[in-house]
């Protein structure tokens, strides 16, 4: 059980404690956890919260998760988080299959929106979502999620702190969401996300070069596009904040659409 669905269960109570208290700010709180295991997190996310609902894929785990936590505020869910449907909660929080990072992350962030995720993900996860514009670890990941979610990598966690050992070290993230995310609908988010994958896969190119490969845009029209959205021809992709991708997005308009 676990390694077979890609879950490694963490052990360390300091650093269980240290997750429970980052994700749960108020005792009345509705948490939503995300591959709870053993029930490890489980457990100080209860302490802290007034309710929490645990999703669980392995169904054996969940079974037992449930029979230890009959008649606590903990409700057990067996069946896969991309699938489930989730209740509206205040936190989503989770030691989350890392195979799966990038969809759970997504289905996290959609609306209704929680007040803060917090996920403890691969440590080189964690630094793509928290890298600035213009760093190495900068890129699609970083840009689609700062567009609705303010990102802060809280600590590490060595990979013997786990049952199975992982080949990687982990970290905590915690995403919180913008009051006024930089899309005006999941419409348009839709769209920048499309810009945003199209120009991150000609990573190596100018940005005028792959605005008119990626978007059909005519050579003379390119420089007035670009500099409509703020954008330098010769700058390449990695160093546009996730504001300029929104503003790439609009001006190209129509195109889009196609």
């Amino acid at each position: 059980m676990g390694a077979r669905l890609g879950q490694h269960f963490l052990f360390d109570p300091s650093i269980l404690r240290r997750i429970a208290a980052a994700a749960v700010a108020a005792p009345d709180e509705l948490v939503l956890e995300i591959g709870p295991g053993k029930g490890t997190l489980t457990r100080e996310l209860a302490a802290r919260a007034r309710r929490v609902v645990a999703i669980e894929a392995d169904r054996a785990l969940a079974a037992a998760l449930a029979d230890a936590c009959a008649g606590t505020g903990v409700t057990v869910l067996a069946g896969d988080a991309l699938e489930v449907p989730w209740p509206r909660a205040a936190v989503v929080c989770g030691n989350i299959p890392y195979r799966i990072t990038s969809p759970l992350i997504d289905r996290a962030l959609r609306p209704p929106r929680p007040g803060r995720i917090v996920f403890l993900v691969q440590a080189e996860v964690a630094a793509r979502l928290a890298a600035p514009p213009g760093a190495k670890d900068y890129g699609a990941l970083t840009a689609g999620v700062r567009l609705v979610a303010e990102v802060e990598r809280l600590f590490g966690v060595p990979a013997g702190a786990f049952r199975p050992r992982p080949r990687v070290d982990s970290a905590v993230v915690r995403l919180v969401p913008r009051a006024a995310p930089l899309v005006a609908s999941e419409d348009e988010e839709r769209r920048v996300r499309g810009v945003i994958q199209a120009l991150f896969q000609r990573r190596r190119q100018q940005l005028a070069r792959s605005v008119r490969e990626a978007f059909g845009v005519a050579r003379p029209e390119v420089a007035g596009l670009l500099a409509q959205a703020g954008v330098e021809p010769a700058a390449r992709v990695e160093v546009l904040a996730p504001e300029r991708f929104v503003a790439l997005a609009r001006a190209l308009g129509p195109r889009l659409a196609s």
